[in-house]
C-alpha cells in the first residue's frame, strides 16, 4: 500500500489521530502537509516527519474558514505539485447534558465538525478535479455518528453529517474517480478523550479520573480502548489504490462496541 509519489493533506495533524494518520502517510512515501488551527502543534510534528526522512510540510488552517483552506490547498500544490489523498479529520467536542446544550456550544462543533469538512472536501475536489487524474477523500467520523450518547448531543449530530456529507460527496464525485470514504473510531486515548474524562467531572458525571473513559469503553468486545496506531492501518488502506474501488462507505473501527 506504498503511497509514493501521492501528495497527502491531514487536518487535525498536530496531536492525536490526525498525528498518527499522518505520520504512517509520510513512512509509507507520500509527501504530506501536516495541517492544524494550532500552527506549533502542526509544524512540531511536520518536523518529526521530516527527521524521519519524509517529505513534510506543517501549515495552520481553521478549517471552517473557507479562505483559510483555499490558502492550505494551493500552499500543497506549490510545495509538491498536486493534492492527491485529504483526510478531513479536524474535530472538536465539548461536554454539555442535553437538557443543558447551548447554542454557542453546538454552533461552535457543528461549524469545525460539520462544516469544516464540507469546505475541505469541496476545496480539495476543486484541485482534484482540475488536475485530473482522481483523488481520495478520507473523513473521521465516529461511531457518535451511528448512534447517539449523553453529553455529547451537538458532537454527536456533527458526526451524523459527516457520515451524510460522504455519502453525498461520493454520488458526486464518483464521476471524477474521486473516491470519498470515512473511518469511525470509538473510544480512543488520545489528548480528546482526556478533555471528555475532565468534563464529566466537572458536571459531576463522574468522580475519578479516568472513569468516564472506564464507561465507555466498558462493551468493547476486544476489552480495550483504541489508540491512534488501532486506526492508521484502516485510514492507509483507504488512502491506498487497494480501496479504489470502494466510495461512499464508513468503517467502523471500535474493537466491536457498535455493531451495525
Amino acid at each position: 500500500m506504498s503511497l509514493n509519489g501521492k501528495t497527502c493533506i491531514v487536518t487535525g495533524a498536530g496531536r492525536g489521530i490526525g498525528k498518527a494518520i499522518a505520520l504512517t502517510m509520510a513512512k509509507e512515501g507520500a509527501n504530506v502537509v501536516f495541517a492544524d488551527i494550532n500552527e506549533a502543534g502542526a509544524k512540531g510534528s511536520a518536523e518529526e516527519a521530516r527527521k524521519a526522512g519524509a517529505q513534510a510540510l506543517g501549515a495552520p488552517v481553521d478549517v471552517a474558514n473557507r479562505k483559510q483552506v483555499k490558502e492550505l490547498v494551493a500552499r500543497t500544490v506549490s510545495e509538491f505539485g498536486k493534492l492527491d489523498i485529504i483526510f478531513n479529520n479536524a474535530g472538536i467536542n465539548k461536554i454539555q447534558p442535553f437538557m443543558e446544550t447551548t447554542e454557542e456550544n453546538w454552533n461552535s462543533i457543528l461549524r469545525v465538525n460539520s462544516l469544516g469538512v464540507l469546505i475541505c472536501m469541496q476545496e480539495a475536489a476543486r484541485q482534484m478535479i482540475s488536475q485530473g487524474g482522481g483523488g481520495k477523500i478520507v473523513n473521521t467520523a465516529s461511531i457518535a455518528g451511528r448512534q447517539g450518547f449523553p453529553n455529547i448531543a451537538p458532537y454527536c449530530a456533527s458526526k451524523f453529517a459527516v457520515i451524510s456529507l460522504t455519502q453525498s460527496a461520493a454520488r458526486e464525485l464518483a464521476k471524477h474517480k474521486i473516491t470519498v470514504n470515512g473511518f469511525a473510531p470509538g473510544v480512543v486515548d488520545t489528548p480528546l478523550w482526556e478533555q471528555i474524562d475532565r468534563e464529566h467531572i466537572e458536571i459531576g458525571e463522574t468522580k475519578e479520573k479516568g472513569e468516564a473513559m472506564r464507561n465507555f469503553a466498558a462493551g468493547i468486545l476486544l476489552g480495550r480502548v483504541s489508540t491512534p496506531a488501532d486506526i492508521t492501518g484502516l485510514a492507509l488502506f483507504l488512502a491506498s489504490p487497494q480501496s479504489d474501488y470502494i466510495t461512499g462507505q464508513t468503517i467502523v473501527v471500535d474493537g466491536g462496541m457498535v455493531l451495525l
